[in-house]
């Protein structure tokens, strides 16, 4: 099997914004980020797709040592071997592999978060660290691109729990923190049974305005020496960016469906984006 292939194939079926933000880059780099997506992709889905907690645990232990594997040189898994691969070209450590991993692990073991600062952990985890990774793939020569990378991804996690509260109620997860649903005087029963009112009008338009200012830091770390290389991020920030404001525009209609921007939509902002760099 060609692993990287096999990456690619896994990127492009999905239809993330992210597949679309590294479609410019040059083939090495655009490699690694594929096999980056790809193993994000494979972990997540062990998740959301496994009904049994039990299994599921057991499959992310198996990821885990998937993860040494590389280090040792010896993985099983097509995404695992893409890793290893362009792993002798660009800096990807274990220890953030496996932490983007204990992320995933939290969606086993919480479904519901007492205030931001817990939520801020996940974040950390399941975005802000792929961030990194990713800022890595592209190059940097300022390490203040890392603070960057760690808040755009913070902006990206905040952008979906919006996109998906919906959808995430379904499975019995509720990320808004607890403290600012008591705050906003909305019940998560009315969270988990699609309850649009006002007041979850207002909710919503506060995650929203604190996913804005996590982006609004973000670029205003990111050095002019290391914009042109951080374009992909830049790329996914167009498109992540012009979700969010759909989803404002639409009245934050999360509850029952989910807003989405069309592929060609985001090719066009992709092309559009990259060239101002």
């Amino acid at each position: 099997m060609d692993f990287h292939k096999y990456c690619q194939d896994k990127a492009a079926a999905s239809g993330s914004s992210f597949y679309y933000s590294f479609m410019f880059l040059p083939p090495e780099r655009r490699q690694a980020i594929t096999a980056l997506y790809a193993f994000c992709r494979e972990v997540d889905d062990v998740v959301d797709e496994c009904r049994d907690p039990s299994i599921a645990q057991s499959k992310l232990e198996w990821w885990r040592h998937e993860v040494e594997l590389i280090s040792a040189g010896k993985p099983q898994h097509p995404v695992s071997q893409a890793l290893q691969d362009v792993s002798t070209r660009f800096t990807l450590p274990q220890e953030q592999l496996l932490e983007i991993i204990d992320g995933m692990e939290m969606d086993l073991q919480q479904t519901r978060y007492l205030d931001f600062k817990g939520l801020q952990l996940y974040c950390y985890r399941v975005a802000s660290v792929v961030g990194l990774l990713s800022a890595e793939i592209f190059g940097y020569t300022d390490r203040q691109t890392l603070k960057y990378a760690h808040d755009l991804g913070l902006a990206f996690q905040l952008t979906n729990i919006i996109r998906d509260v919906g959808e995430d109620a379904r499975r019995g997860r509720i990320y808004l923190p607890i403290d600012e649903l008591q705050r906003f005087d909305v019940p998560a029963k009315d969270i988990l049974e699609a309850r649009h009112s006002d007041r979850f009008l207002a909710l919503m338009q506060f995650q929203a305005e604190r996913a804005e200012k996590y982006y609004d830091q973000a670029f205003s770390q990111l050095p002019d020496c290391d914009r042109k290389t951080q374009r992909p991020g830049l790329v996914m920030a167009a498109i992540y960016r012009t979700l969010l404001k759909e989803i404002r525009q639409d009245g934050f209609q999360v509850l029952d469906r989910r807003t989405s921007l069309t592929p060609l939509r985001k090719v066009w902002l992709a092309g559009t984006t990259w060239i101002k760099g």
